[in-house]
Formats: C-alpha cells, structure tokens, sequence
C-alpha cells in the first residue's frame, strides 16, 4: 500500500496512526515533496471509480484561490490532470493506494474494508 500525504496534515497524521494500529504495511510519499504524475493521477481516479472531482482539495487555499469551484465543471479531465499534477496542494489527502483500489480522504469505515 502507498499513503500518500502531506506531513503537517492532521486528518494525514490520524490516518497514517490508524494504520500502524492496525500493522499496516506501507509506503509513505510526503505529497509537497513527490506531488503525484498526471499519468499517476489518471491511473489512480480510475482504479478508484470515483468522480475525479473527489481528487482535488476543495478546502485548501490555493483550490479557493483559483476559483476551481467554477472552472472545474468547464475542464476536461485532462487538463483536471495537468491542473493537480501541478501542486500536490490541490490534491486531496490522505490518498491510500492499494493493489485493487485508490481512496482519498480518511474514512475509518472505508479503509478497514481495504485492509
């Protein structure tokens, strides 16, 4: 499995402590440093089956600052893909990567089903 997130992020720093109670095995990969590819981000919203909306950050800052609740309904998802492998800030996190699926967000009951 691969968390993916961002360090000073407490909802991260929860999910990434849930899964070492559980002895969870693990890859970390710190967001801001290794933000994901666009051929990542496409691989993982497809493994997913969730709308891509769910990929980008919709609380964060810079989400806000470029006014993406408008301009998103406008984009492809390519330029979607271009757009959040440009600033791991835009993606949402945690982000689990498993074998057979990709989630976002940290939902307890929706991870001990993966686990």
């Amino acid at each position: 499995m691969l968390l993916v997130h961002y360090p000073k992020c407490s909802t991260c720093q929860k999910a990434k402590k849930w899964l070492k109670e559980k002895g969870v095995t693990f890859e970390e990969r710190d967001i801001k440093e290794k933000n994901p590819t666009k051929e990542e981000l496409k691989n993982w919203h497809q493994k997913s089956g969730m709308p891509l909306k769910k990929f980008f950050n919709t609380s964060g800052m810079i989400y806000r600052e470029m006014q993406l609740k408008d301009k998103l309904p406008d984009m492809t998802e390519e330029e979607q893909y271009e757009l959040l492998a440009t600033d791991g800030m835009l993606v949402k996190r945690p982000i689990l990567v498993t074998d057979n699926t990709v989630v976002t967000g940290f939902r307890e009951k929706e991870w001990e089903k993966l686990i």
